[in-house]
């Protein structure tokens, strides 16, 4: 006998406050907010400021900025899941930490002007980290809180629009500016003004902790790092997914070296050509979520398109490794968008139909987004090797090969209405059966 499940039984959110149009908006506001101000520095800024500062040597400065950076994200990220989760404030368990992460993060953003050391970036940069990803790891539960099962693909292609339009406008929004302190302004302005106007619309009722619930003492909080893939194999798989397609998405982050490197581009004319690509690809990326999450809801498929974006990101960094010129890095670029759009509408809402918990939902949602931050981390670590021994060249196949693995690993992931079926890896939430059909 085969168990077909529907999640939708099981998952209705349990503060479904926020119109869904408005939430919406929120968790778009909040998210190009906080994106704003982490890709912008990623994708440009911190390539020039290291420049500044480092000369010749700002290319393993950044690798040790971006990565150290990347590790206050990976252990803010869960304990902020986990804090959030159990916040008891009249102002609202998530709306408190998107504030905080918003107002803090902003001021960090704008001290970076001020930063005339490569350590004093290294500081600075893993305090905006940490707390913007507070402010990422509140959103990112409001998919859980508050949208409903069968609207999720559609929710989480806004989401996927968000990730384009945040280093767009970021870089939008300096690339005509020359004076360093007033870019990083501009950026700080934005983001908090972003985070301001979520927190304005969200309606998030105060929590009222379990009876019995234990506090948040080292124990829990060191558990806000760990969930068991052998227990919750789904689960387990799906963070697979989620890393292996980060790693090859996370090239964007070495673009103005590799214009630099590969073509000649002076640094001061690097940020005009970042531009040029950040248009195509966010243009691509904005079409595809918008359109693809909608049509996974329609279809209740999702496996398919997060095959597709993995083989499309392998394929486009293929192109970008052997380009010999300027138009074919385009073309790849675009075919990188493409993918991208097509993850980043589907992978937020298949991540959360595995979720063990839905009490816990802040908190096992951010152990997910910990894929999205070992790659922040593990790239710039394995990059100075493959650059040495092959150049970009060796980088970009490298790459390549994780999005093919995280194609692959996705299959083991069960689609929508077969969450009961053993060739799968199993979700360990309690859900209830909606047909058993006999063979």
């Amino acid at each position: 006998m085969t168990v077909s499940l529907d999640p939708a039984v099981d998952e209705s959110p349990r503060n479904p406050a926020t119109p869904l149009p408005r939430l919406i908006a929120v968790m778009l506001s909040s998210n190009v907010g906080a994106l704003i101000a982490l890709l912008t520095p990623l994708q440009l800024l911190l390539t020039l400021q290291t420049t500044r500062i480092a000369g010749d040597g700002a290319a393993a400065a950044f690798g040790v900025i971006t990565g150290v950076g990347a590790l206050f994200a990976l252990v803010a990220n869960p304990l902020a899941g986990r804090i959030s989760d159990r916040t008891a404030a009249r102002f609202g368990r998530r709306r408190t930490w998107i504030l905080t992460g918003a107002i803090g993060g902003a001021l960090a953003v704008f001290a970076l002007g001020f930063t005339t050391e490569i350590w004093q970036v290294v500081i600075v940069w893993s305090i905006t980290q940490t707390l913007f990803n507070f402010q990422q790891a509140a959103t990112s539960a409001l998919l859980a809180d508050q949208v409903p099962p069968l609207r999720r693909g559609t929710v989480s292609g806004f989401i996927g629009l968000a990730a384009a339009l945040g280093p767009l406008l970021g870089i939008a929004a300096v690339s005509a500016i020359t004076d360093p302190l007033v870019q990083w302004g501009v950026i700080a302005v934005v983001s908090v003004v972003l985070g301001l106007l979520a927190v304005a619309l969200l309606r998030d009722p105060q929590h009222v902790p379990a009876q019995g619930q234990a506090g948040l003492g080292l124990v829990e909080l060191l558990k806000s790092f760990w969930l068991n893939p052998r227990k919750h194999p789904a689960f387990g798989w799906a963070w697979l997914v989620r890393f292996l397609i980060t790693c090859a998405y996370a090239s964007g982050t070495y673009n103005a070296f590799y214009l630099m490197d590969r073509f000649g581009i002076a640094p001061e004319a690097v940020g005009g050509a970042v531009l040029l690509l950040s248009l195509i690809s966010v243009g691509l990326l904005a079409v595809t979520s918008v359109v693809a999450g909608p049509i996974s809801d329609r279809l209740r498929r999702q496996k398919p398109f997060v095959v597709a974006a993995g083989v499309l990101a392998a394929g486009s960094l293929v192109l970008l490794a052997l380009a010999p010129s300027l138009e074919i890095v385009y073309l790849a670029v675009g075919v990188l968008g493409v993918g991208t759009g097509l993850f980043f509408s589907i992978d937020s809402a298949l991540c959360v139909r595995v979720l063990p918990s839905a009490e816990n939902a802040g908190k096992d949602f951010a152990i997910i987004n910990m894929a999205n931050t070992i790659p922040q981390s593990f790239v710039p670590f394995i990059a100075p090797f493959l650059l040495a021994v092959g150049g970009f060249t060796a980088l970009y196949v490298t790459l390549a090969l994780f999005g093919i693995l995280g194609a692959l690993a996705v299959l083991r992931i069960p689609e929508i209405g077969w969450e009961g079926d053993s060739r799968w890896a199993q979700i360990t939430r309690a859900v209830s059966p909606a047909r058993v059909p006999v063979p």
